[in-house]
Formats: C-alpha cells, structure tokens, sequence
C-alpha cells in the first residue's frame, strides 16, 4: 500500500513528505521515480526521524484457507508488515495449528487471545436473553462472534500502532459487514483492507492454486476439493459451499464435526438440570461454571443424543440467498430451557413484547450492528425484563431433542390454585367471564351487523 495511506505520513507533493508526529518535511531521493512509490518506498526503511516507514497492519487469522494466503498476499503485494490476531473462542486444536501456520508464513507478531469466558459471557449470554433466533432456525453463532473479535482488532490496533486492520470475509458474504461497521463503531477513522474485494482470485480452487505456488499448507477433503467454509466457535459450528450450495443435496454424513445423528445417538435418554439468574445460565446439575465451562458441558452432553443440527437457506444481509448448516449443540438446549423459564416468571405481556421485538433484534446482530446505539437500547430493556427469570429447568436428550421435563422459577408467576379444573375456593369467579366476552365481542357483533348488507 502506498504510504501516503498510512496513518503517520501524508503527501506535500510527489517527491516530499510531512511527518505527522513531528511535522517534519523530507524528501525521497533523486533516484526515487514516482513509479517507485507504491513498491521500493513500502520496503522497510526510515524517514529523517527515525520513524519506521513499514505499515503494519493486524489480519484477522483463522490459520485457515482464506486468511493463510491473505496474509502472504498482504505481504508479497503489500508490503505490510502483519500482525496476526487468532481469537480463541472455543475452535480447540484449530488454534494450535493457526499460530503454527502464521510463524511458517513469516508474520511479524503472532498473537491468540482466549477470549472463550468473554465471548460466552458478554455476547452468547447477552444474545440468550434476548432470546434471538434469525429467521426461525439459526442461533447467530457467526454473528455473535465478529463484534467480539473487530474489538480485540481495535485494541491490537492501538496497543501496536498499526496503520490498519484486515479480514478474510469475501465481498458476497455477511462478515464483511459485520467486521467493518464494529471496526467503524470503535474507531471511526481506521483503515480496513478487504482482499476479497481487491484481488484477481474468483474462487476456492484459485486459492488452492495461489497456495501450491507459494508453499502454503491447507486442508483439503480426501477428493482434493476445496473444503467446506468453516466458522467454529463455542456457540457453534457453520458449514457453507462445496456440495452444499446445491438447496437438493443432504448434507454429506461425514461433514459434521460436532454431534452423530439422530438416529446413532444412546438409545437411553440423559435428564440434566440448568439454573439460571436474572436470564442466565450459572449452574449444571446443581453445579456452577463459569459461562464457558457450562457452554463446553452443554456441547459435549447434547452433541452426544444429536442435538443441534440445523440446514437452512437464508437471507444475507447483502441481498443473497445462502445454504447453511450448523451445529448449535449446548446453544439449542440453552434456549429451549430459557424461553421454559421464561414463560413461568414473566408476564404475558411482557412475554408478547418481547416476542415483538426479537426478530428485530436477532436480525441486528446478523447484520452487524452489534456496536449500534439501537442494539445496546433493546439489550438494556431485555436485560431488565430478565431480572426476574431465575429458576431451574428440567430437560430430556433423547434423539436429537432437548425436550422440556419440568421448571420452576424464583418468582413463578403461575398459580397452581388458579389454574386448576378442581376447586379453587373462590379465587376466579367464572362468571365474570360473562362481561369480558360480552365487551370483546361489542365490536365483532358491530362489524358484522353492519356488514352483512
């Protein structure tokens, strides 16, 4: 990248340059052309300060397919010095072969944050009480993971003065989205490269070919094809493209990492309990963890009875349709517990307002807004509708369901004496319900009279 891009430099003229730190003048050398600009001035060097003039720039790495050659293709056609940021969410050995696979490529820094207690903590547990779900089926696993990682961006930005940030997502995908407005959210000036948005490459399979050339280990299927785009986290695990792109093929048998099928899972049920406080998990079987603890507990229990496994098309953000699959083992439990509880504490209209206003929230965060003043307004009033969503519920794994046994809450809003075909004492007097009908049937009896003519 040139470096009148960067941060620390900007352009008098071609042939002089200002230092922003000290706002002192120098001048290329006479055997500088301008043509030289954008390759011989982006090597390492120094200015008549001492300033370095490499950029550095902090990618986003998985260690996967995408971000291995972007971060050589940063280097050979950008002259970047990088910064490698791997956030570790709950991927297990991905990360050990990521940071490996960073070092072989020659990147600057290295570094691999555990995030796994904040990412449950501050965004699985927050989405989980507001109870988002997009578009019937997908429990925002993705979704949930990039706001989480675009702030660690900023903060890696900012403790190792680099010039900008970049990522592996293409141009016809959500996470471009979802990585830049959170980026743009925490600091509004900062510079993101997208090279999926300004390479020649066209597909997986020239990738495979750049990577050939260049010495840069990938994982392929065991037919050479390139492999399934993969997102594993705590949440979740997604599958998208290879055979998948066709909405008529199942999902292969041997592509699920996570959970066996339905019909392979114990033919003997397990029964665990799951507390929660003010609208969060705290406890298994009577047990408290920590948020990342009960989530990996949660996994390894529902992907055993085959829990979780959804494939659905939906609708990006950017106007595309998209075949995904997922594995939302622990996820699924926790929210078909959660909206039990629910349902026991809460009253009904603040049970309906709620459920008016999850969609809208849940499609917030899958299209990136995370950061957005409107998506921090709706967790604040789901939070405090949570306040009193604490108990306990009962639920049943049994071939590929979680299904609801039993709950009961703190401040249980049902009453059992109320409710019941036998005899209450007098609480309800069924003869009111006389009035009530009469006085909801005013206006239906008025539409119809008037109507009939």
């Amino acid at each position: 990248m040139p470096l009148y891009h960067t941060m620390d430099y900007e352009v008098k003229r071609l042939s002089s340059f200002v230092c922003r730190r000290c706002r002192q003048s120098w001048r290329l050398t006479k055997t500088t052309t301008a043509a030289a600009m954008h390759g011989a001035l982006a090597q390492p060097a120094t200015d008549n300060c001492g300033n370095s003039m490499t950029q550095k720039i902090v990618l986003a790495y998985s260690g996967g397919l995408d971000t291995s050659i972007i971060l050589k293709w940063l280097q050979e056609e950008r002259q970047y010095e990088v910064i490698t940021l791997t956030a570790d969410i709950g991927q297990g050995d991905e990360l050990v072969s990521a940071q490996r696979r960073a070092e072989s490529l020659g990147a600057a820094e290295v570094i691999v944050s555990d995030l796994r207690e904040e990412f449950v903590r501050d965004y699985v547990f927050a989405a989980l009480r507001a109870g988002a779900l997009y578009e019937h089926d997908y429990l925002l696993g993705t979704a949930i993971a990039r706001p989480l990682i675009a702030r660690h961006l900023v903060d890696t930005i900012r403790s190792r003065g680099a010039d900008a940030i970049a990522h592996g997502a293409t141009g016809k995908g959500n996470d471009q989205v979802r990585f830049e407005l959170g980026v743009y959210a925490l600091q509004p000036d900062i510079k993101v490269v997208a090279p999926w948005r300004e390479w020649s490459f066209d597909s997986r399979s020239s990738l495979l070919a750049y990577a050939q050339r260049h010495g840069i280990e990938v994982d392929t299927s065991q037919t050479g094809e390139p492999p399934y785009s993969m997102d594993a986290n705590l949440l979740h695990i997604s599958y998208e493209g290879a055979c998948l792109e066709d909405p008529w093929t199942p999902p292969p048998a041997d592509m699920w990492k996570l959970s066996c099928a339905a019909e392979q899972a114990p033919d003997q049920a397990d029964y665990l309990e799951v507390d929660f406080e003010q609208g969060s998990p705290v406890a298994l079987n009577g047990q408290s963890m920590t948020p990342a603890t009960l989530l990996a507990q949660l996994n390894s229990l529902a992907a055993r009875h085959g829990i979780g496994r959804v494939d659905m098309v939906e609708n990006r953000y950017v106007g595309l349709k998209s075949r995904g699959c997922y594995e939302t083992p622990g996820g699924t439990l926790l929210w078909t517990a959660h909206r039990a509880l629910e349902s026991l504490a809460l009253d009904r209209e603040e049970q309906h307002l709620q459920d008016d206003i999850r969609p809208r929230y849940a499609r917030l965060v899958y299209n990136g807004y995370w950061w957005s003043p409107e998506r921090m307004h709706l967790q604040c009033l789901f939070d405090r509708i949570q306040t009193h969503v604490s108990g306990t519920v009962k639920l049943k794994l049994y071939k590929g369901s979680g299904s609801v046994q039993g709950r009961r809450a703190r401040h249980a809003l049902y009453d059992e004496k109320l409710s019941s075909f036998e005899s209450d004492d007098g609480a309800y007097q069924q003869a009111d319900a006389i009035g009530f009908i009469k006085l909801n049937a005013l206006r239906l009896k008025t539409i119809a009279k008037n109507r009939q003519s």
